[in-house]
C-alpha cells in the first residue's frame, strides 16, 4: 500500500512520524512524506519518499527561517505565531495535496493532528486516513486542562469550569486555522464539521503512553495511546566526549524551536555552577554562536550547537528541558528525571504531566531565576524517588513496543476500512 505522511517539517513532528514510516516500510508498504521543501532532508535520511507542496510560498529554507523567528518568542506570542504558521500550512495543504495524492497514487494518509487540513483533503479525495498525535494529544476533555496552558490537574467542579474557560480560549486562538479549513470544506460541498463516518478518520494514534496523561472524563474510542516512537542513532553527531570528567551529568536542552533564548541558557548555567555536577548544554541549532554563549555561562559547562541526545541521556543523572514531548519521553525511556522549563505550545501540558507523575520539578519561564532553578535541581538530585519513578516508567515504556503497536493500528485501519477502537 502507498501511504502518505502529512506532517509539519519541524523535528518534533518529523522525527516520530518518520520513525513510524520506517516501520511501515519494513512491513512492505511504500511510504512518502508530503510536506514543504524543508521536509525533504529528514524524509530522505529516513529512507522514505518525498513529495513537495507549497514550494512557491515556502522555498527551501523558509521553514527554518520561521523556526528561527519562533525561537526567540515565549508564551502567548509564540502560541499566536505557531497558529499563524499552522494557518499558512493549512492553506497550501488544501491547495496542493489533492494533486500530489493523485499524481503518485497515494492510497491512505497519516495526518498529523496539528495539520487537520490534510484530513479534509482525504475526505475530498475519498482516502482513508488515520490521525497522528506526534506532540501531546490535544483532544479536549472536561477533566483536563488544555495542553498549552500551565495548569495543574484539578478534579472537581472548579477545575472543570476552569478547563472549560481554557478550552474556549484555545478554540478562539486557533480560529484562523479552523476558518480556513471550514471555508474550503463548504466550497467543496462538505459539512464544515469533520464527519465521524468513513472515509473520515479511522483511528487516532498518539506516541505518548497511556500513563502519560491526566485522568480523562470522556472516552474517545478511536484514540490509542501507544507509547514513544523513537529511533536509535545520533552517534554520528560530533561531541567532545573527552571533556566529560566523571561527575554526575546534567543535560540541558530547549529543543529545536525555543533555542534562541540566550538568557535561559545562561540562567541554567548559573543555577548549577555551584553544584558538584557537570553541565552539558545543547543549543539545538548548528548556526548558533557557541562562543558568545560560552562567554556568558558561569561554571565552564560543555556547550555544543547540537548534541547526540540519546547517547548523552544514557549517561545523564538529570535533564533540564523545555518539556517538548520527544525529549521528555526520551529521558523517561532512559530513567532520567527532569526539571522542566515549559515555554509554549504543548510544553506546559507535558511539564504538568511530568510533575503529576512525580518525575520532574517545574519552573515556569516567568518565574525563572537561577536560585529558584537551583532549588528545583537540588530537590530532584537529592530525592532518590524521582530516579526510582523514572526507572519504573522506563521499564513500562520498554514493554509497550509503541512503534509496532502504532503500525498495527494503521494496517488494520487501512486493511478493513473500518474504525479501529481502543
Amino acid at each position: 500500500m502507498h501511504i502518505g505522511l502529512a506532517c509539519p517539517e519541524l523535528s518534533g513532528h518529523m522525527n516520530p512520524m518518520t520513525t513510524l514510516g520506517r516501520e511501515l516500510v519494513r512491513r512492505g508498504h511504500r511510504v512518502t512524506v508530503v510536506a514543504r521543501p524543508d521536509g525533504e532532508q529528514k524524509a530522505v535520511a529516513a529512507g522514505l519518499g518525498f513529495a513537495a507542496i507549497g514550494a512557491a510560498e515556502f522555498p527551501r529554507g523558509a521553514i527554518s527561517a520561521q523556526a528561527k523567528a519562533l525561537g526567540g518568542l515565549t508564551a502567548r506570542k509564540a502560541l499566536v505565531y505557531t497558529v499563524d504558521m499552522m494557518r499558512l500550512a493549512a492553506e497550501v495543504t488544501l491547495r496542493d495535496l489533492p494533486a500530489v495524492c493523485r499524481a503518485i497514487d497515494i492510497e491512505g494518509l497519516l495526518v498529523d493532528q496539528v495539520n487537520p487540513a490534510a484530513g479534509t483533503v482525504a475526505e475530498l479525495e475519498g482516502l482513508p486516513f488515520v490521525k497522528v498525535a506526534n506532540a501531546l494529544a490535544l483532544n479536549p476533555d472536561p477533566a483536563c486542562p488544555p495542553a498549552v496552558l500551565p495548569w495543574r490537574y484539578r478534579p472537581g467542579p472548579f477545575g472543570r469550569l476552569r478547563n472549560a474557560a481554557g478550552n474556549w480560549f484555545l478554540h478562539r486562538v486557533t480560529a484562523p486555522v479552523r476558518d480556513a479549513i471550514n471555508a474550503h470544506r463548504v466550497r467543496h460541498g462538505l459539512d464544515p464539521r469533520i464527519s465521524d463516518k468513513a472515509p473520515a478518520f479511522l483511528a487516532e494514534i498518539a506516541q505518548q503512553p497511556a500513563f502519560f496523561d491526566f485522568p480523562r472524563a470522556r472516552t474517545d474510542h478511536r484514540l490509542h495511546f501507544t507509547g514513544p516512537w523513537h529511533a536509535t542513532g545520533g552517534g554520528d553527531v560530533p561531541f567532545p566526549w573527552e571533556r566529560l570528567d566523571g561527575r554526575p551529568l546534567v543535560y540541558a536542552s530547549l529543543g529545536t524551536l525555543q533555542n534562541r533564548l540566550v538568557e535561559t541558557f545562561t540562567t541554567i548555567a548559573e543555577a548549577v555552577a555551584t553544584l558538584d555536577v557537570q553541565l552539558v548544554i545543547t543549543l539545538g541549532s548548528p548556526d548558533q554562536d557557541v562562543a558568545s554563549i560560552v562567554a556568558r555561562c558561569p561554571g565552564n559547562p560543555v556547550v555544543v550547537p547540537v548534541a547526540p541526545q540519546l547517547q548523552l541521556l544514557d549517561r545523564a543523572t538529570l535533564a533540564i528541558t523545555h518539556a517538548g514531548l520527544n525529549t521528555a519521553l526520551e529521558s523517561l525511556a532512559r530513567g532520567v528525571p527532569m526539571v522542566a522549563i515549559p515555554i509554549t505550545n504543548d510544553q506546559p501540558g507535558v511539564a504538568r504531566r511530568l510533575e503529576w507523575l512525580g518525575l520532574a520539578e517545574v519552573v515556569l519561564p516567568g518565574r525563572l531565576t537561577a536560585s529558584r532553578l537551583r532549588r528545583s535541581v537540588e530537590r530532584v538530585l537529592g530525592d532518590p524517588g524521582y530516579r526510582t519513578r523514572a526507572r519504573q516508567r522506563a521499564a513500562e515504556i520498554v514493554s509497550l513496543d509503541g512503534v509496532r503497536r502504532a503500525a498495527d493500528i494503521v494496517e488494520q485501519a487501512f486493511r478493513t476500512g473500518a474504525p479501529v477502537l481502543a
